[in-house]
């Protein structure tokens, strides 16, 4: 039997997202969205689809499944309350330059006007949320809005795109010979470009002639592949690297260059030093916004400053620019390893010197950082959950902090000993209830790998339904709670900004693992510091999923590495 000359239009989407190597799919079904479910069902794609119990979730794994795998993540919701829902996760995404696609069908477009259940602009709502968005009219434009949407999504700086699928055209029909992909844009960043040659000889005399030069990276680094080229350029120099909390992974912690987390989340005393040392500091795949720099106070002014990002958008915001570098940081990184080796050649090298200045900063941050994680006390302060999960995680687990407890603390002292993501937190919106979804992306995307999500108990509130999702899928997703009663990261602001008046921050304690046993998830309650080494290796070794509840010292009283909070 021949193919048929026409598709309806939720097929054609089914077959475009084949064609563009979708493997996953996370979402929750609707009734506009009848005809896509029908289509999903009936078609020989090899698309899973993965059901999740909020569309907030299916964004937020389909963001974690690209930051892992480098590929688009796909996440899918009805209309009304589906759209609204599936925003946070789309503009985290957006924000934090990862590759996702939300695909949320809508009301027919005959019915627009009517007062029709479910009607909203969809258009407009999802317009300054996504890097592309569009509703599509006519079944006829699918594949061109298809095509846009991973063109724009996979290249330059990569981001979030909306596709709008209303009932009817769902249910019209096109021609099959307008089906057709990309095969290049499967993955991210795709399409790449380099800096002119002309900024670059400028930045590689800047570093070379530094005495002090200290590279900071964000996420850019990492979603470039670049790692190998940074690490190269940094010890050609001498110079340091910091990172963002979203740059976490760029280079091991173990390297002799490596200073770790800079900024108002994860940095400490210590790590702002050796920023304020450096006499030039280099932004690469960075923004330099307000927690790197600490409200644009490290560096100091006055010092010198060079910028490669693929976005020319940032670069020179928050900083008077000696050098601007426009491009991937690959590619960028690649071209100043060879300007930096060439000048190099007549050049005064830099001196040991601030290798030894790095090397007396960690030391003095981590010998502060074990007395507290050496602490038998209760309850279990959170620099001893940080230590004992470096003890049993394997080097390649992918861990997920959500805000709150666990993204200071795993920002600053969890040590990476490889390059890559390893380390995920949602920083560009900072919203709750983001790890436990997150690490169940991740997993789809390596399920080779210990995925872990660390997680307060404000989070725990906004993510639990998602436990039956992870046991149904028998995904051996590990999953931390950090149990204080209270939305800590607040009440610690109310104490060191607001004279202690604390109020409306605290909530009644969850017994959070009884909770996860009630879902079919084995579960461990943990109070002494002393019993929390055994349950978490037992964790992490658990061939299904797991949660372990550990009753924490309370954020406000704890030293944790946030600046805003030093008295």
């Amino acid at each position: 039997m021949t193919a048929s000359a026409t598709l309806s239009g939720a097929e054609a989407l089914v077959h475009m997202l084949q064609l563009y190597g979708v493997r996953h799919l996370f979402g929750l079904c609707g009734d506009t969205s009848l005809p896509f479910y029908d289509a999903l069902a009936r078609l020989d794609h090899g698309i899973a689809h993965v059901l999740t119990r909020d569309e907030r979730s299916a964004a937020y794994m389909a963001d974690a499944y690209a930051r892992v795998s480098g590929r688009v993540g796909v996440c899918e919701g009805p209309s009304g309350g589906g759209a609204t829902y599936i925003l946070p996760g789309v503009v985290e995404a957006n924000e934090s330059s990862s590759a996702v696609l939300a695909i949320t069908t809508d009301v027919s477009v005959a019915s627009r006007g009517r007062f029709t259940l479910t009607e909203l602009d969809q258009q407009s709502l999802f317009r300054p949320l996504t890097k592309w968005n569009t509703v599509i009219d006519r079944a006829d434009k699918l594949p061109d809005a298809v095509r846009a949407a991973f063109r724009v999504m996979t290249t330059g700086r990569p981001g979030a795109a909306h596709l709008g699928l209303p009932l009817d055209v769902q249910r019209d029909t096109l021609a099959r010979s307008e089906i057709w992909g990309q095969p290049e844009l499967l993955s991210f960043p795709s399409w790449r470009s380099g800096p002119d040659p002309g900024a670059v000889a400028t930045a590689a005399e800047l570093l070379i002639f530094a005495r002090r030069p200290l590279i900071v990276c964000g996420g850019g680094v990492i979603i470039a592949g670049a790692e190998a080229e940074l690490q190269t350029l940094a010890e050609a120099l001498g110079a340091g690297v910091a990172t963002t909390v979203s740059g976490k992974g760029t280079i091991a912690d173990s390297h002799p260059l490596a200073v770790g987390v800079v900024g108002s989340n994860g940095g400490t005393p210590m790590t702002r030093e050796v920023v304020d040392s450096a006499d030039l500091v280099m932004f690469v795949g960075c923004r330099a916004g307000s927690v790197t720099t600490e409200k644009w106070r490290h560096p100091k002014p006055g010092t010198r400053i060079v910028h490669l990002d693929v976005d020319p958008a940032v670069i020179g915001v928050s900083y008077r620019t000696d050098a601007a570098l426009v491009g991937d940081a690959n590619l960028g990184l690649t071209a100043l390893v060879a300007a930096v080796r060439a000048g190099l050649r007549g050049a005064r090298r830099p001196t040991a010197k601030y290798a030894v200045l790095i090397a007396d900063a960690k030391r003095r941050k981590f010998e502060e950082f074990s007395r507290y994680a050496e602490d038998p006390a209760m309850p279990i302060k959170p620099e001893r959950l940080v230590a004992t999960l470096n003890e049993v995680l394997p080097e390649d687990a992918i861990l997920v902090a959500d805000p709150g407890t666990p993204c200071p603390y795993f920002s600053a002292y969890y040590r990476l000993e490889r390059t890559g993501r390893h380390f995920i937190s949602n920083r560009a919106h900072g919203a709750l209830g983001y790890s436990m979804a997150a690490a169940l992306g991740a997993w789809h995307a390596r399920p080779d790998r210990k995925c872990v999500a660390v997680m307060g108990d404000g989070s725990f509130g906004f993510t639990s339904g998602e436990l039956e999702t992870i046991v149904r899928l028998g995904a051996p997703i590990m999953m931390i709670v950090v149990s204080n009663a209270m939305y800590g990261w607040i009440k610690a602001g109310q104490k060191t900004g607001f004279d202690g008046r604390y109020f409306s921050v605290d909530f009644t304690r969850t017994d959070h693992a009884r909770v996860a046993e009630a879902y079919g998830v084995k579960s461990w309650r943990v109070e002494d510091p002393a019993q929390l080494r055994g349950v978490l290796a037992a964790a992490a070794e658990f061939g299904g999923p797991t949660l372990v509840d550990v009753i924490s010292q309370p954020l406000p009283e704890a030293n944790a590495p946030v600046s805003e909070w030093v008295v």
